[in-house]
């Protein structure tokens, strides 16, 4: 791949990056989130203390197991939804169907991944007014290149992890930033463009693009929630539920 296509793809997946997070639903307080989710199991105690540290002192591997799929089939249904209604023939949307199509995806790829880790104790990305900063944003860009099964993020992301059992907070290194996260984008952004491509052609197609459409959807976002869960599960196994 020349270095301008390579750009183009890193600049594709910045784009909708940003544009996702504008996104009202998309950026995740995970104090709420946490206290919603934990009073199912926990106690007002066992709730604090899941915030000062992690729920993994509170919630058995089961009650994350449950937490977490009702988390993934939720936003599962509300893409698949949203998918489908944009895929209908006609309507004032048809001729920025493509990218609002993507924005809407991810922006639910990205919302769940928060909530998500955030069940299995990793801390908060966002800092004390609620924003993030570009090391939170190389973070969701690592996720979303677990989700969509790259091993290099894989492998970044365990690195990530083993500096987080020495430091406060989530801290990416040089070394991290530089061998992995530019590679990770650029794969990224040659896959959203493939992914884009095969939901317009199922939006051309009259009468049946939205099922098309929410087909596709289905079986893109699904596998991708399972691969960060599996993910989650395999940090949670190896470290034995301690980050």
């Amino acid at each position: 791949m020349s270095e301008e296509n390579k750009e183009k793809s890193v600049s594709l997946w910045n784009k909708v990056l940003e544009t996702s997070l504008r996104l009202p639903f998309v950026k995740v307080n995970r104090e709420e989130f946490l206290t919603k989710e934990l009073t199912k199991f926990c106690t007002p105690m066992e709730v604090m203390t899941a915030l000062d540290d992690t729920p993994l002192k509170v919630l058995n591997k089961k009650e994350i197991d449950k937490l977490a799929n009702q988390c993934i089939n939720y936003h599962l249904t509300m893409v698949c939804g949203t998918s489908a209604l944009m895929g209908l023939p006609g309507g004032w949307w048809m001729a920025g169907t493509i990218p609002t199509d993507l924005t809407q995806f991810y922006g639910h790829i990205l919302s769940l991944m928060q909530k998500l880790i955030y069940l299995y104790g990793w801390p908060s990305l966002t800092n004390v007014n609620q924003q993030l900063d570009d090391e939170s944003l190389n973070i969701m860009t690592l996720f979303v290149g677990v989700m969509m099964g790259n091993k290099l993020a894989v492998e970044a992301l365990t690195k990530v992890v083993g500096q987080m059992s020495k430091n406060a907070g989530i801290k990416i290194s040089e070394g991290i930033m530089a061998h992995y996260i530019i590679k990770i984008a650029q794969w990224i952004g040659i896959n959203m463009t493939k992914e884009g491509f095969a939901k317009g052609m199922g939006k051309v197609l009259p009468l049946v693009g939205a099922p098309i459409s929410a087909t596709i959807t289905y079986y893109t976002f699904r596998p991708m929630a399972r691969r960060l869960k599996k993910h989650l599960d395999d940090l949670y196994d190896m470290r034995h539920g301690e980050f």
